[in-house]
């Protein structure tokens, strides 16, 4: 298991859902959530001052597909923002590293969870991004811990995204 802070990135239209784990990658929490900004980088030169302050090494960053695997159009968002995050790491010479992961039903976990804890979806909306990066940075741990390999694609500045 690599050593080192990350951060789960959860891509939505209105907001970015942000949590971070602990030093060794065992535990993730909820960090944050940025508003998306409407036009600028706003949103992702927040997340970049987050990583900062963590000292994160690697942004997880969830991957939206239909339940068959297809891309959707919120599939093109969160690459485009995942490649957004990656360049501006780069232009800011921090030396974080973008990997992206499949996140199907990580937002239904987290509406499911917030339910059983006695919160209505209207209530929660910032809080069901932050519950959702949790779910999927916490399952993006498991996965190396269990496999002893990072999960997910690299996102590549040159290529897009590749699978290891």
């Amino acid at each position: 298991m690599r050593a080192g802070v990350r951060l789960g990135i959860d891509v939505g239209k209105a907001r970015v859902g942000v949590a971070r784990s602990d030093l060794h990658g065992m535990l993730a929490t909820p960090v944050e959530t940025v508003p998306r900004a409407a036009s600028g980088d706003s949103d992702v030169l927040r997340i970049l001052a987050i990583a900062r302050e963590l000292e994160a090494f690697e942004f997880i960053v969830g991957l939206p597909l239909s339940l068959s695997g297809a891309s959707t159009p919120s599939t093109a968002d969160a690459e485009e923002f995942a490649a957004r995050c990656l360049a501006g790491a780069t232009d800011a010479q921090l030396d974080i590293g973008v990997r992206m992961i499949d996140e199907r039903l990580t937002t239904v976990s987290a509406q499911s969870a917030l339910h059983r804890s006695g919160r209505n979806t209207k209530n929660s909306r910032p809080v069901i991004d932050q519950v959702a990066a949790v779910i999927l940075l916490q399952h993006a741990l498991d996965t190396e811990r269990a496999s002893g390999r990072p999960p997910g694609s690299v996102v590549d500045p040159n290529q897009g995204t590749n699978s290891d």
